[in-house]
């Protein structure tokens, strides 16, 4: 009788893993800078890496270009500089990590210095994705803050 009470007990424990929500993906779909609203960028999977492109931003710092002309002109690479804004990718090589519930060991792009940085990701408990740029150590880094739009 005690063995099949101590079974009875240890089942929902062992079967708390499997029955938790997968996260995995919870990252793709378009999402708005939520400090500025002036990105919008879509998180996608090939294969396990995540990735972004920029799909749209605020261009009316300069009207003199229209957004979809504008090229990554700050890219200390040269031969990328006429690469378009739009479509962009500015993220790449994260990888989901279920232990920590985040993806990690990705990149960044800031188009509008172009520079490249370590990021990470993940979901905040209001629903917004964190993502964080950062130069080695995360301690020398900082958030950016998004809210899902699709």
């Amino acid at each position: 009788m005690k063995y099949i009470l101590f079974v009875f007990l240890l089942v929902p424990f062992c079967s708390f893993k499997s029955s938790t929500t997968n996260n995995t993906d919870a990252i793709i779909g378009k999402w708005m800078n939520a400090e500025d609203n002036n990105l919008e960028v879509e998180v996608y999977r090939i294969g396990t890496e995540y990735r972004a492109k920029i799909v749209w931003f605020d261009d009316s710092d300069d009207k003199s270009k229209p957004m979809a002309e504008r090229c990554d002109t700050k890219n200390p690479d040269k031969a990328l500089r006429t690469r378009k804004i739009i479509g962009l990718e500015v993220m790449n090589g994260l990888v989901y990590n279920e232990d920590d519930d985040e993806w990690q060991d990705g990149r960044i792009y800031d188009a509008s210095t172009g520079k490249d940085w370590n990021a990470k990701a993940w979901i905040a408990k209001d629903g917004s994705l964190k993502v964080r740029g950062f130069w080695n150590f995360e301690i020398l880094g900082k958030n950016m803050r998004f809210k899902k739009v699709l």
